[in-house]
């Protein structure tokens, strides 16, 4: 390990995924960039997935840590997260979830950021959404965050411009790399557990939209794997994704009023955002009415020639 350069600490939490794991430790260990060291978070895992785990550190003594929970437990993704965090020892935190694949210059690039950038505290970058893994006819998506890139924001237009209050695409969390010292004061949300996992990220996200200088990246050293069996598919299927993000919500309003945040444009974001389930009436006759008169319009429009929507 390099003493020249600064050392990063790679969180990668995990629970029976003795299908993905492999993958995602090669590509920490397949990194150009030499300084690092990789916590392997157990959060209860029943599978091989620990034996592998395991290997790796038997492998890679001094690189490679694994890290459960007292008792083996199952304690969520955030509080596996927590753990890594409270034993990463570098100057800079990257995370990659255990079903992912970083690409090789990926530290390499976002050091390189930081470098240039002194000012920013925190690098978000775009992702590729990961279909031909499982299917080599199926096309993957460059997903960019939602905002333009190659610049440093200040708090709180993130909040305001992305995901999952505002319109643009959210990073991933494979993609996030901070200055240890952002970590003293800003954790995962333990109580995102069970389906509320979903928003987990975002939780965690919110806090550093409202205090952080975040870099946002062009570049895309990520690949983000898309299975049916993720939390999200099952969130959307089961028609819970309603009581997911209403969750949210409302874990945000309360942490909004503990932070003592101001941000107008903010808190109105928040009221708008609660619309349909405090005011599933006014939300229907402002929102829902008007944009669906809005489609009938405009097909109607198509119809009669005096309409073109662009060819994709």
């Amino acid at each position: 390990m390099s003493s020249e350069l600064p050392l990063v600490s790679v969180v990668l939490c995990f629970y029976n995924e003795e299908r993905f794991i492999h993958a995602s430790v090669q590509s920490v260990l397949q990194q150009t960039y030499p300084s690092w060291q990789l916590l392997l978070v157990d959060d209860g895992s029943s599978d091989q997935s620990v034996a592998i785990a395991k290997k790796y550190v038997a492998d890679y003594p001094g690189k490679i840590t694994y890290v459960e929970h007292d008792g083996h437990a199952n304690k969520g993704l955030s509080a596996s997260r927590n753990a890594g965090i409270k034993l990463a020892t570098g100057q800079f935190v990257a995370f990659i979830d255990a079903d992912d694949v970083w690409l090789p210059h990926k530290l390499t690039n976002q050091l390189s950021i930081f470098s240039n950038h002194t000012d920013a505290t925190v690098i978000l970058e775009s992702s590729s959404y990961w279909y031909s893994w499982n299917d080599l006819k199926a096309k993957d998506i460059l997903i960019h965050v939602g905002v333009a890139a190659d610049k440093v924001y200040r708090p709180p237009h993130l909040m305001l411009a992305l995901y999952p209050l505002g319109k643009g695409a959210a990073p991933v969390p494979s993609g996030i790399i901070v200055r240890r010292t952002v970590l003293d004061k800003t954790l995962f949300e333990e109580s995102f557990k069970g389906i509320h996992q979903m928003y987990e990220d975002q939780g965690f996200l919110c806090k550093i939209y409202l205090r952080e200088k975040v870099f946002v990246s062009a570049q895309c050293n990520n690949l983000y794997r898309q299975r049916s069996s993720s939390l999200v598919s099952s969130v959307y299927e089961t028609g819970k994704y309603d009581t997911v993000r209403k969750n949210y919500l409302e874990w945000f309003e309360r942490f909004l009023q503990q932070e003592r945040t101001h941000h107008p444009k903010v808190l109105a974001l928040v009221a708008q955002a609660f619309l349909p389930y405090r005011y599933p009436i006014r939300y229907r006759y402002t929102v829902e009415l008007p944009r669906k008169g809005k489609s009938f319009i405009a097909g109607i429009l198509v119809k009669l020639g005096l309409l073109h929507y662009p060819k994709k």
